[in-house]
């Protein structure tokens, strides 16, 4: 693979990965769930989807 195919690919798969989550805020935002997530500290934390999807 060429510098530009690999370039290709990696920007697809961002895209992709990026449509999936926020696909799945959305989702998890509809049915009132929360997220788990790792804060700076290495602490884990729950947040509503609601207020992720709103900051996305």
């Amino acid at each position: 693979m060429s510098d530009k195919e690999i370039k290709d690919l990696t920007a697809k798969l961002e895209k992709g990965l990026r449509i999936a989550e926020k696909r799945m805020l959305e989702e998890k935002a509809l049915h009132n769930e929360t997220i788990v997530v790792s804060n700076s500290e290495g602490k884990i934390e729950y947040i509503p989807a609601k207020e992720v999807l709103a900051s996305y």
